[in-house]
Order: structure tokens, then C-alpha cells, then sequence
């Protein structure tokens, strides 16, 4: 008798297999953005996301594998119960329209946009909040979470920061006094199920360096030209883990 060593897929090996091929059907099958969104403008290379707006393919394998595709819908399943909980909690947080359409805002003929996570309309007392207020929320493992809790969204993930501003910046002709009220930012740690509460400013400096650089990654493409790179080395931290990083180092410059 011949002994068989190789390796037969397990029930959780083919089920697992069936549901990430499942989920990464459902995202190709999802229509690419057309617009540079405000939730990416604080990334640190603004040639990457030029790429993006672009809708330059992905380097091959680059692309988002069922894991992650999952672990980005346990997010958005977090955010729903921290509402909930918010509510709970006596805080009116307001997430939809009437028309039951997400909160957000549009500009530069729709080529910039953003949608917000929700709005404070009103809270307890003894908050001290200063209403309408922009919500919003992010889940972390525990070690981002502690470096947030830490040092602050502002310092340990500036690009959430960015997001942050920009968003006040730009809904206050919808929602106005939102600029002027610190946001509210939530933090899950996905870890532990800890939250992480803290008050953010708005900062008016940070918003307009942001709206300048969509209207600088709109201007580039629209003339065919290509930002610069963040890096002179390709093995610079921020290029390792990026989408594009093939087609960007593979160009004379």
C-alpha cells in the first residue's frame, strides 16, 4: 500500500475557500469609485494617490484577498454596535438622512467626496458637547488602539486626523456650527471590544493643506502628469506596503 502525504484540504480549508472567492466576486463586482475620496487624502504619497483616483490597476497580487475583505466587514459590523451603544448611552447620534442616504458632501463637479459616519445632535449635559458635532468611529487591533489612546488620533493616525478635518471643513454649509464644535472620534479596539473616546478640534490649517492637495491630484491628472514619489528608495517604509509600487518604481522618475 502507498502511503498518501499530500495535503487534502480540510471542511474549513474548502468552506473558508468558498466564502473568500465569494467575497472577492461581490467586490470586483462593485463599480469603482470615479472620485478622489476625502477618507484617503491624509495617505502620505500623493503620487499613490493619484494612482488611486486614476483607477491605475493594482500590482499583481496587491489587491485585497478575502481575509482582509473580511476583517473589513467585522469593522463596519463594530461601527453598528458602537452607534448603538452611543445611543444607549443618551447621545443623539443621527447617521442618516431622511432620505435614508448617508451624511457627506461633494465638490469639484463630484470629483471630491466623503461620507461621514454620523452627527451629534445632541448629548447629555454632562458632556460638555458643543452640538451639531461630527461623529466619527474606527476599529483597531489593541496595538494601534493603545498607541491612539496614548498619544491621540492626531499623532498616532494622522490620516484619520486628515479625514477628520476635512469632513468639518466641508459639511458646514450643510450642517452649519459643525466646523466650530470639536468632533467626537471612537476608537473599538478589536481585540478587547475597549472603546476610546476623545474630542478633536477642528483644524483649519490641516483641512485647507488637504483640500489643496485634492485640488493638486485633480490638476496633475488632468494634465497627464505624475506627482512625485514620497521616496528616493523603494524600500522606504510607506512604498513596502503599497497597492502601486511596481508600476510607480518600474517609471524612470
Amino acid at each position: 500500500m502507498t502511503l498518501d502525504f499530500n495535503h487534502r484540504p480540510s471542511t474549513a480549508d474548502r468552506i473558508n475557500a468558498l466564502v473568500d472567492a465569494a467575497l472577492i466576486a461581490e467586490r470586483e463586482a462593485t463599480p469603482p469609485r470615479t472620485y478622489l475620496g476625502a477618507s484617503r487624502l491624509g495617505h502620505a504619497c500623493e503620487r499613490a494617490l493619484q494612482f488611486e483616483f486614476a483607477g491605475a490597476p493594482k500590482d499583481d497580487g496587491a489587491d485585497f484577498g478575502g481575509q482582509t475583505l473580511r476583517i473589513f466587514a467585522i469593522g463596519h459590523q463594530l461601527e453598528d454596535l458602537a452607534i448603538r451603544w452611543l445611543r444607549a448611552a443618551g447621545i443623539d447620534l443621527v447617521t442618516q438622512k431622511r432620505d435614508g442616504g448617508q451624511f457627506g458632501f461633494s465638490v469639484a463637479g463630484g470629483r471630491i467626496r466623503g461620507h461621514v459616519d454620523g452627527i451629534i445632535a445632541d448629548a447629555p449635559a454632562a458632556l460638555g458637547f458643543r452640538i451639531p458635532a461630527l461623529w466619527e468611529c474606527k476599529t483597531m487591533n489593541a496595538k494601534n488602539w493603545r498607541a491612539c489612546v496614548k498619544d491621540g488620533v492626531t499623532v498616532s493616525k494622522p490620516v484619520y486626523a486628515a479625514q477628520i478635518a476635512i469632513y468639518q471643513a466641508y459639511m458646514e454649509p450643510a450642517v452649519p456650527g459643525i466646523s466650530a464644535a470639536p468632533a467626537l472620534f471612537t476608537a473599538i479596539n478589536k481585540d478587547t471590544a475597549e472603546l476610546h473616546h476623545e474630542l478633536v478640534p477642528f483644524d483649519a490649517d490641516l483641512a485647507q493643506r488637504m483640500s489643496d492637495r485634492a485640488v493638486r491630484i485633480l490638476q496633475a491628472t488632468d494634465a497627464g502628469e505624475l506627482l512625485p514619489r514620497i521616496a528616493s528608495k523603494r524600500d522606504f517604509f510607506e512604498c513596502r506596503f503599497c497597492a502601486h509600487a511596481e508600476r510607480c518604481w518600474g517609471l524612470a522618475k
